[in-house]
């Protein structure tokens, strides 16, 4: 447990204080500017309880001295800890709380820097576009206003630029991006205006289809952003490059910048995971400290009532020594305290209601986050784990067989990371149901086998499959769920195991009375083991064992899914372990047996031969050039005849006026998405297979998906195999109906 600190006590003891201060004298405005500093200080240095503690003071010392100013500036300084915290509702509500104060000090160019904030945080972290730029648009006019002079408004004119880009408006981007470019030629100014200018311009050329101009700006742009250490504008320069190589037509160039931007980006994660790491500390001292705010506020306004209580004892004893009536007035005030009590309590009441209704909003926010981040982060490991594959593949590139191995093992790590954190936030939420679907348990730990091989190669591992002869193959359960769990065990035996030996156990622990079988399942390595103090904290989120002889990596996030989806099985997992002498993990499910009349959900095997579909032609509908690339590859490899479509407007198109065998719709798409395209297909064919292509997580879609009238759903990033199969799947329908 997270034990308080002795000096966050003494600092919300010695706020209290500072506040009696303020009560009783007046701060010049020097000493206000002092402390205006340093919160700015505790900010860059990403201490963000004393920057909360700071900005605090200098907003209850400004407000009781009426100064407007520094009373924005305490709500500027809020506002910007808790964007650097990305808590971005209470990031907007205090830069407005700036803004409001700002506009009372009738000082244009100070309110057109708070304009100037909120649109970059909507910029940040909403999105909202149009909202933006209204506020850049006042910051420039108020900028302005207030006698600026042009180089004093290179921000505002980038700012509005940079939007108008991404609203797909070049021309009114390129009036403010000349002017940009006329300042920079004749000032001096720091190198970020130029590049980000040129980025721009690059970005503009881009979108006005001036492929070479968009090119070369790109290009040098990249390359200067590096050089000086501009990572996040490097990664942009390369991203858009990437895309002006596409339209361009050369997709090896376009590959070779997504390359480098994944380099880049990788660079800068590295940076951003230490800074998390930060920030979750900063957040814990943050609760930490609001609350012993409260305590110590409590205490005071309790000795105060007390001193009060005393002070009206005696009063009230001294009057009615003297009158009456005096006491009767006394009964009233009580009277009315207590009005004032329940008056106080309702207010509190509402207070805890607005308090749950953000907390309902804010769990919202991340769910759609973690939606979204899964369709960003989905989308372009399909066009890596796809590339990798048809590479491996290719006879001519056997001396680089080792290599690519590597590539798409990282991808498969990456994107097993990505649904490790996925699962873990739905488990949280509550949002994962246990499947009940049919499987064949030796098919399911082949493949769990075969997918741990280039790991097995690299660490000198040997991995052992023993099921007893007892144990049904063909069962009915969460087949998902319980590879989940074995991946994740198999893994980290794996991962902290080196030249030795796993061994994954399956056997009947008991048949039970409704005929449901318990499954006894143990992953035994003999790796550095685990040691009983830490035996309970590994089932912990971020939690690893650190040995000094060894340097694992990892995100400490398996256990504990191992911990929650079993849990959902009413199971739990039991853990044996000696340091330096290896574990077992062992855990137990019941399962239902798949009768022999029972289709099987998982098909693997078409017995409909390969060359039976060399006439098949297939629609590939995704606006992803890359992804349509490696789909196309993949399957012309297999002899099948493929057309592209870039969007649902030319998928509805070429349906209604060529004959296919089967659709592949992605989901997301410009103009008109998958699902608006498959219903304007069904008014007018009905039979021809569609299958859903989507990166974004199957249980948020699959209604949705299904109601539109297709057939089928693959999830991208896909396993290659498992591709083919469904496809083969609908085709041998469909062959065997002819």
């Amino acid at each position: 447990m997270y034990q308080r600190s002795p000096f966050v006590l003494i600092t919300a003891f010695a706020l209290i204080s500072f506040f009696g201060i303020a009560q009783n004298g007046v701060i010049s405005k020097d000493s206000l500017e002092i402390l205006h500093r340093q919160t700015f200080d505790y900010i860059h240095a990403q201490d963000y309880s004393s920057a909360i503690a700071s900005s605090n003071y200098l907003i209850h010392v400004a407000e009781k001295q009426n100064d407007n100013l520094y009373t924005s500036l305490g709500y500027t300084r809020l506002g910007s800890t808790y964007l650097s915290m990305r808590d971005t509702v209470n990031s907007l509500q205090y830069y407005l709380k700036a803004l409001e104060y700002a506009e009372k000090t009738e000082q244009d160019t100070f309110v057109s820097g708070v304009y100037n904030d909120i649109g970059n945080m909507i910029m940040e972290t909403d999105g909202n576009l149009q909202k933006a730029i209204e506020n850049f648009q006042k910051s420039l006019e108020l900028n302005r206003k207030g006698g600026r002079n042009e180089k004093g408004l290179l921000a505002n004119y980038i700012n509005i630029a940079w939007t108008h880009i991404e609203l797909k408006e070049p021309e009114k981007a390129f009036k403010y991006l000349d002017k940009v470019s006329k300042i920079i030629e004749k000032d001096s100014v720091h190198p970020l205006y130029p590049i980000n200018t040129n980025i721009l311009l690059g970005r503009y050329y881009l979108q006005k289809q001036d492929f070479k101009k968009s090119i070369e700006l790109l290009s040098t742009e990249a390359k200067i952003a590096e050089d000086l250490g501009f990572l996040n504008e490097a990664i942009t320069a390369q991203k858009h490059l990437s895309r002006a190589y596409e339209a361009n037509g050369d997709l090896d160039a376009a590959i070779t910048s997504l390359k480098k931007e994944r380099e880049l980006d990788e660079r800068v994660q590295e940076k951003i995971r230490t800074q998390e790491v930060r920030e979750t500390n900063a957040r814990f001292k943050v609760d930490e400290y609001q609350r012993d705010v409260e305590i110590a506020k409590t205490k005071e306004a309790y000795a105060d009532s007390l001193a009060e209580k005393s002070k009206e004892r005696s009063t009230v004893f001294t009057i009615l020594s003297c009158v009456l009536l005096v006491g009767l007035v006394i009964i009233f005030m009580l009277f009315k305290n207590r009005k004032n009590y329940l008056i106080s309590l309702n207010n509190k009441n509402k207070e805890l209601e607005i308090a749950k209704d953000k907390a309902e909003l804010l769990s919202k926010s991340k769910t759609q986050f973690f939606s979204t981040i899964s369709h960003e982060l989905r989308t372009p490991l399909y066009g890596v784990i796809g590339l990798s594959s048809i590479l491996m593949e290719d006879e001519k590139l056997g001396a680089h067989k080792d290599d690519l191995k590597s590539l798409k093992f990282s991808a498969d790590y990456l994107l097993a990371l990505i649904n490790d954190v996925l699962t873990l936030n739905k488990a949280d939420e509550n949002g994962i149901t246990l499947e009940k679907t049919n499987f064949s348990l030796g098919k399911l730990l082949k493949n769990i086998t075969s997918s741990f091989a280039y790991r097995l190669e690299q660490n000198k591992n040997i991995l052992n499959l023993h099921i007893a002869g007892n144990v049904p193959d063909k069962l009915i359960g969460d087949s998902v769920r319980l590879s989940q769990i074995l991946m994740n065990l198999v893994g980290n035996a794996v991962k902290f195991n080196e030249s030795g030996t796993i061994d994954v156990k399956i056997e009947v622990e008991k048949i039970n009375k409704n005929g449901t079988y318990s499954l006894k399942f143990l992953v035994i390595d003999d790796g550095i083991g685990i040691p009983k103090e830490k035996q309970t904290s590994i089932f912990e989120e971020f939690t690893q064992v650190e040995n000094r002889n060894y340097n694992y990596q990892g995100t400490g996030l398996g256990l504990p899914i191992v911990k929650k989806l079993l849990a959902l099985h009413n199971s739990e997992v039991l853990l044996e372990s000696e340091e330096g002498k290896g574990s077992t993990f062992s855990f137990i499910i019941d399962y239902e047996l798949a009768t022999a009349n029972e289709k099987e959900a998982d098909i693997e095997e078409i017995k409909t031969p390969l060359n039976a579909f060399e006439n098949m032609r297939i629609l590939i509908v995704d606006d992803n050039k890359i992804n349509q690339k490696v789909t196309q590859k993949i399957l012309e490899t297999r002899h099948f005849k493929c057309t592209l479509a870039d969007d649902g407007a030319q998928a509805i198109d070429r349906v209604k006026n060529n004959h296919y065998n089967l659709v592949l719709m992605d989901v997301h798409m410009p103009n008109v998405d998958g699902i608006e395209a498959t219903i304007a297909i069904r008014k007018f064919n009905k039979n021809i297979p569609i299958i859903a292509l989507t990166a974004v997580e199957v249980d948020e879609m699959r209604k949705k998906i299904m109601d539109s009238g297709m057939n089928d759903i693959i999830l991208k990033p896909y396993d290659v195999s498992q591709f083919l199969t469904t496809i083969l799947r609908h085709l041998s329908v469909k062959y065997m109906e002819v």
